[in-house]
């Protein structure tokens, strides 16, 4: 397999999670700017949507979307701890975590990032980000992890997102439970391993 990222973006949870299914796998650094990947390839032609993270099969087929990748990499982790089997309710769970992480915080972050967001445009966003937070806040109870006690590619999801927060001003401080997550995560030595495969 080989997995086309940007440094430091959501990419990071596909290798995080690559790397806690075991699995074996190549990278490709893509050029924000040029979409020129380090392979040689132009990052276009891989991925036609033009982001990453994009991950290239063993068969040849290329998986988008961080939804399915993470689904993906969960049914290869031989020991079913990075996500409940296919087919399974534990299943869909996960992939309504999935779905809320990329659709409520993700793609709130990501106006964020940009400089031509005007401070009232920024000003909703934070609050939805507030709101969408303060839901996981209560969801995660006295849990470690988003699904009890096991840490799966959803945590390694919400951790990269919450690894924004200082680049463009998202305070959560008010927020303990998340808090502590995202530094139980970050104590994960295949959060080290991912941030040293990227120069980070």
């Amino acid at each position: 397999m080989k997995l086309y990222y940007f440094p430091g973006a959501c990419s990071t949870a596909s290798m995080i999670s690559l790397i806690e299914a075991g699995q074996k796998f190549d990278l490709a650094e893509v050029d924000r700017n040029t979409k020129q990947a380090s392979d040689g390839k132009d990052f276009n032609q891989v991925n036609p949507k033009g982001y990453v993270p994009a991950l290239v099969l063993d068969s040849g087929e290329m998986l988008s979307e961080n939804v399915a990748i993470l689904a993906y990499i969960a049914g290869l982790d031989q020991s079913g701890k990075l996500g409940p089997a296919p087919g399974s309710e534990g299943c869909y769970h996960l992939l309504e975590w999935l779905a809320y992480i990329n659709s409520e915080i993700h793609k709130n972050f990501s106006p964020l990032f940009r400089p031509t967001t005007d401070d009232a445009t920024r000003a909703v966003f934070k609050e939805n980000l507030a709101k969408r937070l303060s839901y996981i806040e209560q969801k995660l109870g006295n849990n470690p992890y988003l699904m009890g006690q096991n840490f799966t590619v959803a945590d390694a999801y919400l951790y990269v997102t919450l690894s924004w927060r200082d680049h463009v001003g998202v305070d959560i401080s008010a927020f303990p439970k998340l808090l502590a997550f995202y530094e139980r995560v970050r104590a994960r030595p295949s959060v080290a391993e991912a941030y040293r495969l990227q120069g980070m």
